[in-house]
């Protein structure tokens, strides 16, 4: 019994996670999963009406769960960051999800703005640090509002945190069997320090590794090949800060961030998975926000508890109903809306 909490958030969270759990419910017991959710009221209505914005006592709860199914956090009544810091990076920090999993994967060559890209051309998996380097949020500030301010963000950089991220990196690549190459991303040439430590582990760990083929690229030359040659790519491992900003424009090449999902990993503790997109307010309710990325972020969340099967199953019935012939586009303005595409994944998922 895996005991699953829900976290829908605000603006479209709570629909595309719905569409979610109606996978999941299709799926489950075709494959002999039994779970129980909770759900938890978190985000911007709790924040406005009670100053909350993870109490410890729904972190104590939470850190009892199996896993953890987000939608997305963000409202224009709140100043931007508060939440975002408040909710997601505290969760990501205490829980120690110190991996961020990002697959970056094109259905259907319809939807990707390259030219000439197929779906075998994109098809890679980022392993992004996700509790350190400048997100940490160490510095200040200086003589705020005058004309001598500075103003200070330290990119923070440990051993621990390099290493065991680039070992899960490693191991990512081996397990998915795919062209079992990692390549290293960083910009060591100016970063000479922190970067540096990256390079050395880097280093170091590649001969405990003599299956698995490393490459290096500076982060701005990788931005570029994503674009020009995304087929060289199958495991990358970075930094927070550059896996942030390179993954949003993998998102962009796999046919936007409707159909991206991500997880927050600690191999060892609880685990939180999502989509990458946020909450739109604009879209809240119009039934119109593809439920692609948080169908998946189950599919990956199924994966992680060790419900293979399960996920491959969802997978498949994603690349189906994408890759059918019914969908013109995937912004749903002309398609069957939020609920009809998760009718259509959990329909698929059963076959």
């Amino acid at each position: 019994m895996y005991n699953i909490a829900v976290i829908g958030g605000d603006g479209i969270g709570p629909e595309v996670v719905r569409e979610g759990l109606k996978v999941l419910n299709a799926v489950a017991p075709l494959e002999n999963i039994k779970y129980q959710l909770h759900n938890f009221d978190i985000g911007s209505q709790r924040y406005l009406k009670t100053g909350e914005l993870l109490p410890d006592s729904v972190m104590d709860e939470l850190r009892k769960m199996d896993a953890i199914y987000f939608g997305a956090i963000g409202s224009l009544d709140v100043k931007p960051g508060v939440l975002e810091r408040g909710i997601l990076l505290k969760m990501r920090f205490d829980f120690d999800q110190y991996i961020n999993l990002r697959p970056i994967k094109l259905y259907d060559s319809r939807f990707c703005p390259l030219k000439s890209k197929n779906p075998e051309d994109i098809d890679m998996v980022f392993v992004r640090e996700n509790t350190e380097g400048a997100y940490v949020g160490v510095g200040g500030v200086f003589k705020k509002d005058t004309p001598d301010e500075v103003a200070v963000q330290e990119d923070v950089n440990t051993r621990k945190g390099v290493d065991r991220c680039i070992r899960y990196a490693f191991e990512y690549a081996r397990k998915r069997n795919r062209k079992k190459q990692l390549t290293l991303c960083d910009k060591s040439n100016v970063l000479t320090y922190a970067h540096d430590l990256w390079q050395r582990s880097f280093k170091t760990m590649s001969s405990e590794y003599p299956d698995i083929k490393t490459n290096h690229a500076f982060v701005d030359a990788l931005a570029m090949f994503m674009i020009k040659n995304p087929e060289w790519y199958d495991v990358v491992v970075t930094n927070n800060m550059f896996g942030d900003i390179l993954t949003d424009l993998g998102a962009i090449i796999q046919g936007g961030m409707g159909v991206a999902a991500s997880g927050n990993i600690n191999p060892e503790g609880v685990s939180m998975f999502e989509p990458v997109h946020g909450s739109a307010p604009q879209y809240t309710g119009k039934n119109v926000a593809n439920p692609i990325a948080a169908i998946a972020a189950v599919s990956m969340m199924l994966d992680h508890l060790g419900e293979q099967k399960a996920s491959a199953r969802i997978e498949k019935a994603i690349s189906k109903v994408i890759t059918g012939g019914q969908l013109p586009t995937l912004d749903l303005s002309e398609n069957p809306g939020t609920a009809g595409m998760g009718d259509l994944v959990a329909e698929e998922s059963t076959r």
